[in-house]
């Protein structure tokens, strides 16, 4: 085996580490200004995919792994590791994904058809409705489970396209204000709406799959947060009660091992004041907070 790093920085270089350690022989692609960076010199080999934004070209990643011989990619973060298509492209080289599977991101990749899976799995979620399509709609659904309530883009993440409305006069401007951001930001305008669970903690747990079982490894409390950005994470969640920790570690376990997950990945939850959990996203990729569950 040979391992392409389709990444830089921080997180090829740890990946080469760990190679090195297993004696297994590495390949760094850098950028024209990534040059003298680390991970370039740690790795085995070497190959220079020109700017910047080629880090994101399919055909250069997978042009690099053939003309090195390379077997298998490791994604790292961000770039491509969440990207299906990529996927799917190494399946059809015959280079292994070090990750989940096409079928896997696919499913967890919207709010909305995430929220149904776990549904499906009997996993809790958040009180409220996978679609809704108007402000209309909104109001209704928020007279069944009562305010405060949330509008969340359903393709978002990172806190955009999300808005918190305490009042009906509130829905009709946050509704078109969170389609826009969506719109704007994911090139996707869909929103679901869920019950405000508040005070909540919000926890993270890191699961490994191997396509079939699944292991959670620990769960990072990351409830600090500014504009929905984490500020402080801390592992082990200190401040949750035993039934809850059991609880998101049983809750992600079971959602992974339904769609067959394999990799590292992490399964994010709230937790209410009366220790009840719910879950709310799935990231398929390894997190640039892992290290914190690590030590």
């Amino acid at each position: 085996m040979k391992i392409l790093i389709a990444n830089r920085g921080e997180i090829a270089t740890r990946v080469i580490k760990t190679c090195r350690e297993r004696g297994i022989p590495t390949v760094a692609i850098y950028s024209e200004v990534d040059s003298a960076n680390p991970h370039v010199w740690m790795a085995d080999e070497r190959v220079c995919i020109g700017e910047p934004r080629e880090y994101l070209n399919i055909d250069k990643v997978i042009a690099a792994a053939h003309q090195t011989g390379a077997t298998a990619i490791h994604p790292g973060y961000g770039f491509l590791s969440e990207n299906a298509s990529f996927v799917k492209r190494c399946e059809k080289e015959g280079i292994v994904f070090i990750g989940p599977s096409a079928e896997a991101m696919d499913a967890f990749a919207n709010k909305s058809s995430a929220r149904i899976l776990a549904e499906k799995t009997g996993v809790p979620i958040v009180p409220g409705a996978e679609t809704c399509e108007t402000p209309e709609q909104a109001i209704e659904i928020a007279k069944e489970i009562g305010y405060p309530v949330l509008l969340k883009a359903a393709a978002g993440g990172g806190g955009k396209g999300m808005r918190k409305v305490f009042k009906e006069e509130e829905i009709k401007e946050a509704f078109e204000s969170a389609s826009r951001e969506g719109l704007s930001s994911f090139g996707d305008g869909s929103l679901l709406l869920e019950k405000y669970v508040y005070p909540a903690r919000h926890i993270e747990v890191q699961i490994l799959g191997d396509g079939k079982n699944a292991i959670a490894v620990g769960e990072r409390e990351c409830s600090l947060q500014r504009r929905y950005q984490k500020v402080l994470e801390e592992a082990p969640a200190a401040l949750i009660p035993d039934h809850a920790r059991e609880g998101v570690r049983k809750s992600a376990v079971k959602l992974c091992e339904e769609i067959g997950y394999s990799g590292a990945g992490t399964v994010e939850f709230l937790v209410g004041p009366d220790g009840d959990h719910y879950f709310l996203e799935v990231n398929t990729r390894l997190q640039v907070e892992h290290p914190v569950t690590e030590m």
